[in-house]
Order: C-alpha cells, then sequence, then structure tokens
C-alpha cells in the first residue's frame, strides 16, 4: 500500500529534476553574450554548441554505471559536473578569470554530460516503477524537460531581467537543489510487483489526472510568461509556477487512501472477483510464442507475396525486421540491426535538426530584426516542446479507440518540422518565425519523448538505458554538421554583405540571407527524417500489430 504511493513520489520526483536540468534550451539566452565575451565567430560558437550536445555520445557511460553504482550517486554525479561545467562558464562571463578556447569547450562538453545523465536516471526510475504504463511515465516524466528554458526565464527575470550571464549561473546551481529535493523519494524506492487490471486502471485514471495539471501548468507558462517584464510579476509568476510543479504531491496521500479503503472496505466476494482478472507472466510469454507459432507460416507467405510484388523496395522492408517487440538487444545486437539504423536515421533528421534549431534561436531572431523577443520565443519552443512530449502519451490514451503504431506517430510528428521550414524560406515575418519556432517545438518534443518510449519497445526496457544512449550520440553529430553548416553560410554572408558590423567585436549577419539557404537544407534534411521514419513504420508495423493482438485482445 505503501510501495504503490512512493512509486507516485519517485514520479513526481523525475518531473522536478526534468523540469529544471534541461538547461541546454536556454542556449540562445546567452549564446550571443558568450560570443561577444570571446570574441569568436559564428563558427567557433557553433562549437561550443557542438560541445553541449557531445555529451550525449558519453551518456552510455551513466547506463553502464548504473549497472553497478546506487541511482542517487549517478544523479549527483550529474550534478556536480553541471555545476562545474557551467559555473566556471559563468565566471568567465563575469571576467573574473580568463580561459582558452579550448578550455571552454572542454566545459560545455561536461554540462553537457550531465543533461544526458539527468535524463538516464529519470528514464531508470520510470522504467523500473512503471512497467506496466511504462509509455505514461516516461512521456509525463520527459515533458517536463520542455518547461525547462520558460522556468529559467521567469527566473532569471525575477532576479534580474537584463543579466544574460544569470541563466549560466542558474543552470549550476538550481539543479543541484532539486537533485537534493529528489532525493528522498528516490532512496525509498518500492519494491518491484506485478499489478491486476483494476490496478493498472487505477494508474492509468492517475496518469490521466497527472497530465491534466500538467497541461495547466504548460498554459500557465505559455500565456503568462510575457508578463514577467518586470521583476515583481515575474517573482510572483515564478511562485505561481512552483505551486503548480508541487500540486501533483496530493496525488501519493490519495492514492494511500483508496488503497487503505479498498483493503478494510471491500467484500471478499469483489475481492476475488478482482483477482480473476490477474495474469500470470509465465502464462502470457507463452500464450505469446504460440500466438508466434501458429501465425508463422501464415506470415511467411504473406511476406513472400509482399516481396514478389514490391520487388528490390519489398526485399529491403522484409530483411532483418522485427517481428516482436520487447525482445532485449544488448549494443553489440542492436548495431547490426537494419531497423535501428532507420531508426537512428529517422532521429537524426527528424528530430535532431530542430534541436539544432533552438540552438541557432539567438542568431536567427538577431539577423530577422527581432532579438528583443528573443525570451518570447525561447519560450514558445520550449512550451511547445513540452506540449508535444505530453502528446506523446496520446496513443495510450487512445488505444482502445484508435490504435496505431507508436513508429507511426513518430513519423506523423515530424510533418510539423518540414512545414516550419518552408514557412521560412517563404517568408521571414515577425508571425511567421513564431509559428515555425512553434511547430519545430512541438514536433521535436514528440519525436524526443516517443523516442524513449519506442527504443525500450523495439530494442528492450531492460536494457533501454544504454540503448537510448547509443541512439542519441546522432544529435552531437548532427549539432556538428548542421550548425556548421548554418555557421558557414552566416559568417559567408556576414563578411560579404554591405551590412556587415561589429558588436563587442563579434561579427553580425543582418538580413534573410543569413539563414534563407540553411532554412532550404534543413526543410530537405527533415524531408529524408519524414521519409525515413515512415519506412521504420512500414516495416514495425507488423511487431506493433501482434503485440497489440496478444497483450490487449488475447487472441
Amino acid at each position: 500500500m505503501a510501495g504503490q504511493s512512493r512509486k507516485w513520489m519517485i514520479l513526481i520526483a523525475t518531473t522536478w529534476i526534468q523540469a529544471f536540468t534541461g538547461t541546454n534550451f536556454d542556449f540562445s539566452s546567452y549564446s550571443s553574450t558568450l560570443k561577444s565575451v570571446l570574441g569568436i565567430s559564428q563558427v567557433e560558437l557553433n562549437y561550443l554548441s557542438v560541445a553541449s550536445d557531445m555529451g550525449k555520445a558519453l551518456g552510455w557511460c551513466s547506463g553502464v554505471l548504473l549497472m553497478c553504482l546506487p541511482l542517487w550517486l549517478v544523479m549527483f554525479m550529474a550534478t556536480f559536473m553541471g555545476l562545474f561545467g557551467y559555473g566556471l562558464q559563468w565566471i568567465v562571463l563575469q571576467k573574473l578569470i580568463v580561459l582558452p578556447y579550448s578550455l571552454v569547450f572542454l566545459l560545455c562538453l561536461l554540462a553537457g554530460c550531465s543533461i544526458c545523465w539527468f535524463n538516464t536516471v529519470c528514464y531508470v526510475l520510470c522504467i523500473r516503477n512503471f512497467p506496466t504504463n511504462r509509455a505514461f511515465a516516461l512521456s509525463l516524466s520527459i515533458s517536463f524537460n520542455g518547461v525547462s528554458a520558460a522556468l529559467y526565464t521567469l527566473l532569471a527575470n525575477a532576479i534580474d531581467p537584463d543579466d544574460d550571464t544569470l541563466y549560466l549561473f542558474l543552470n549550476a546551481i538550481v539543479p543541484l537543489f532539486a537533485s537534493s529535493l529528489a532525493l528522498i523519494p528516490i532512496l525509498r524506492q518500492p519494491p518491484s510487483q506485478q499489478l491486476s487490471a483494476d490496478a493498472t486502471r487505477r494508474d492509468s485514471f492517475n496518469f490521466l489526472i497527472l497530465n491534466i495539471l500538467a497541461v495547466i501548468a504548460g498554459l500557465y507558462l505559455l500565456l503568462l510568461n510575457s508578463l514577467s517584464s518586470t521583476v515583481l510579476r515575474a517573482r510572483i509568476l515564478f511562485a505561481g509556477a512552483m505551486i503548480l510543479l508541487f500540486l501533483p504531491l496530493c496525488l501519493p496521500g490519495i492514492v494511500y487512501a483508496r488503497n487503505w479503503a479498498n483493503r478494510t472496505i471491500h467484500t471478499r466476494f469483489r475481492f476475488d472477483l478482482s483477482s480473476f482478472n490477474l495474469v500470470d507472466i509465465d502464462d502470457l510469454e507463452l500464450h505469446k510464442e504460440l500466438i508466434e507459432s501458429d501465425q508463422s507460416n501464415g506470415l511467411s507467405g504473406c511476406s513472400f507475396s509482399v516481396i514478389h510484388k514490391e520487388g528490390c523496395f519489398g526485399k529491403v522492408m522484409e530483411k532483418d525486421r522485427l517481428t516482436m517487440l520487447g525482445e532485449e538487444h544488448p549494443a553489440r545486437l542492436l548495431v547490426q540491426k537494419w531497423d535501428f539504423w532507420l531508426y537512428y536515421l529517422a532521429y537524426f533528421c527528424g528530430g535532431t535538426v530542430g534541436l539544432v534549431y533552438s540552438n541557432n534561436l539567438g542568431q536567427i531572431a538577431q539577423s530577422l530584426g527581432y532579438y528583443s523577443q528573443l525570451n518570447s520565443l525561447i519560450t514558445l519552443y520550449s512550451t511547445c516542446s513540452f506540449f508535444g512530449r505530453l502528446l506523446s502519451a496520446a496513443p495510450d490514451f487512445l488505444r482502445d479507440k484508435v490504435y496505431f503504431a507508436r513508429t507511426g506517430w513518430f513519423a506523423v510528428a515530424v510533418v510539423p518540422t518540414h512545414i516550419a521550414f518552408l514557412l521560412l524560406i517563404a517568408s521571414g515575418s515577425d508571425a511567421a518565425l513564431h509559428a515555425a519556432t512553434g511547430l519545430i517545438g512541438l514536433s521535436s518534443g514528440f519525436v524526443f519523448s516517443a523516442a524513449v518510449s519506442i527504443t525500450s519497445e523495439l530494442f528492450g526496457p531492460n536494457s533501454a538505458g544504454i540503448n537510448h544512449n547509443i541512439l542519441i550520440t546522432n544529435i552531437p553529430l548532427g549539432s556538428l554538421l548542421y550548425g556548421l553548416l548554418a555557421a558557414l553560410v552566416y559568417d559567408d554572408h556576414a563578411t560579404s554583405s554591405s551590412q556587415e558590423s561589429l558588436l563587442r567585436e563579434a561579427t553580425v549577419c543582418m538580413g534573410r540571407q543569413c539563414y534563407m539557404q540553411t532554412f532550404i537544407w534543413w526543410a530537405c534534411i527533415s524531408l529524408l527524417g519524414l521519409i525515413s521514419s515512415f519506412m521504420l513504420f512500414l516495416r514495425t508495423r507488423l511487431a506493433y500489430d501482434r503485440f497489440e493482438r496478444t497483450q490487449f485482445h488475447g487472441i
């Protein structure tokens, strides 16, 4: 009974961690100041952004460490990496010390590594404590990572709205407080237990309540953040945001009270009826294997006919495809799967390009003449990313009415990013910039959140801590390639344009031409991501349909 309430405390703790450790989203808030103080070019600034994202290439280390170290220890290792990485950058911007560019690069790398380690800790907590409703827990927890920029903007405005370097100081110390707050629930994790059908339905209702509260928090930050222009208003709004973040703490108490009432009030007859719904996990696995064997001949015949009719394309779509969800794939086996590399390409071209856009948002707004609206653009991207992450749970809420493979939803989620870049190519207006930023935030948020569930479903939940970190190595790679492309185009127009100017020794490019070629390239890349994600859906649809039949319909 107490264990059921404790697992909800852990979920709420992961939302706190995620809400205050998405520190990479506010890079655009201080990137121009960083560029000016260091006196670097746009290409060199891009390398610092790449360094922050490159921490994800080392994220697999956290998954390995979690196999032999306590989870709370890995969390505080991430905390002190961020404290050191962001703290020294803040001291550099305060001009208290002078560091060479190479050391600043390493500090950005260390700070980026801390973000990925925090994410891995939260993924593992959700997977361990919510094996039945894993997708709900992951979606809710990851969604709060999307509001980090909005929360940091409110907090910075509440202290000093004119100090851009304040973001680095907050990035260093706020995760330490959030981790300390989440420590007690993490230390008191309940033992893993199999839930009855009634308990699973009650958990689904609890997730619905938490998602409603999350939507309210997101709307609050989206609609009222623009009012935080004064210190007093910002403080009031930040206090309101904290209340909304702590409001879900009422849920564990309600769960405990309800479980006590069920235990003491329910009759023996009702208990027997509810226990009739319990399913032995071994019997379920045996049932799935029988379904597999019974359908093997029919499926192979179907596959043969498809290959025969579709020729080479059919052979590519059928070769080494996944036929069963949830099978564990260690790293050695993972990199041998065609589905993984198709998934890798879909994420690389469909989600990572949106993250690179957010890293360049400061220079994009400046070049288009909307730099004064940068904070509102960052907040818009952040909150739309939050809603996109939250929407990734929609397939699970709609499962009984509309079933669609999660990889299919993933493909649909890439579409807004492509539309956004086409919009930026067509117009450089304020409205187009805001609409495109919102669409990219919504699309990227859905992709980032849904990907964690897809990784655990396609390649096994127990290996997700390592496998997902292997997947997101595409983020530093994309940050390097896409960001370098944008930086080269930017610097080329800055040096050749008659509008070239100097701002604190940093070259600035003004006009639509600064990013026009970049937007065209990014639109083509996102189209490739859309095609790849659609092919992944076609290859994995059979496995998802089979899982749906056996797991939820018992046929």
